[in-house]
């Protein structure tokens, strides 16, 4: 094993995940010979999507109202719970690792500004780590269906933040945007730490980094949006002021059709406003039902949120203390 810049994991994973998706698809996805040709792949149109998404909001909607109106007993599904939060929490990690041996290079040899801004930034490999990603948000639309089944609220931010995340993964891949990888990277790592949590949650087990899941996403969509309003800064320059670049500092051309940029800064924007609001109405709230959750568990009272108490506003349920395990 070497470790270097060109292998920062000490050996190449690429070739090794190449044969393996290879072989176990039975040739039918190769990743090395990926393209992203919309109408050739699933969910590479518009029409395909936006029916997808809003399929989504018609069953979630939909089996809530007969949840309630037919009075149907919650379900309890705790084992499907944690297999779906493992099988996440180990694709996103993958996922992640995989874009990691792809960046480092990159960004050793060619600079930041390079790995965000360049059209040949946009290799065929993060593409077809892009569109993975991509698939994986309509994998996340469970996520819901658990809520609905087990009668927890639904809330705009949760119902919102998994329609507007696929539309935005959608709209970055058609636009070549090459600074797509930052918001990717930074999701994926946080998706790795937050159905972990669940999981573990899932299990009875305590955590004191339950908050951090929160701070993490927020400070996800800060670093998210101080790159991408830095790429748009650049584009809407030179696209529209191309007269005053001796007078408004200008690095350069940024990969990406200006459509992807704007929604990019769009939904951005959306998700750290509402998420903020809701870690200010969970956690700093004195008089919120969910803060008086949180500091019991923080505060070491048998309680611990055996479901969701999530970043994108789930609910929570005290578990009686017998069943609550603690990991430090």
């Amino acid at each position: 094993m070497a470790f270097t810049w060109d292998t920062p994991f000490g050996v190449k994973l690429w070739p090794i995940f190449n044969e393996l998706v290879s072989t176990a698809t039975g040739g039918k996805f190769i990743p090395s010979e990926f393209r992203f040709v919309q109408g050739e792949l699933p969910l590479s149109t518009l029409h395909p999507v936006l029916l997808s998404i809003a399929s989504y909001y018609i069953v979630i909607f939909g089996g809530n109202y007969l949840f309630k109106k037919l009075h149907i007993k919650p379900f309890v599904l705790n084992g499907l719970f944690q297999i779906h939060n493992l099988f996440l929490t180990t694709l996103s990690l993958t996922l992640l690792t995989l874009m990691v041996e792809q960046l480092v290079p990159m960004i050793y040899h060619h600079g930041l500004f390079y790995a965000i801004c360049s059209p040949k930034a946009w290799t065929q490999e993060l593409v077809c780590l892009y569109y993975l990603n991509y698939l994986t948000k309509f994998a996340e639309f469970i996520d819901t269906v658990f809520l609905v089944v087990k009668q927890k609220k639904l809330t705009f931010l949760h119902t919102y933040h998994h329609g507007a995340t696929a539309l935005l993964c959608y709209t970055q891949l058609i636009g070549d945007t090459s600074i797509s990888w930052v918001p990717i990277s930074l999701n994926l790592g946080v998706h790795v730490v937050m159905y972990w949590y669940y999981f573990l949650a899932a299990r009875g087990i305590r955590v004191w980094w339950k908050e951090w899941v929160t701070r993490f996403q927020i400070i996800q969509f800060i670093l998210d949006l101080g790159f991408v309003y830095f790429a748009t800064y650049q584009k809407l320059v030179l696209h529209f002021l191309p007269n005053y670049t001796n007078i408004l500092p200008v690095c350069g051309d940024c990969a990406g059709n200006l459509y992807s940029a704007y929604s990019g800064c769009a939904i951005l924007s959306s998700y750290l406003v509402l998420f903020i609001a809701f870690y200010i109405d969970v956690y700093r709230r004195k008089s919120s039902k969910k803060s008086r959750i949180v500091k019991a568990v923080h505060g070491g009272v048998a309680a611990q949120v055996n479901e969701y108490v999530y970043v994108t506003g789930r609910e929570a349920t005290p578990v009686p203390e017998e069943k609550v395990r603690s990991r430090k």
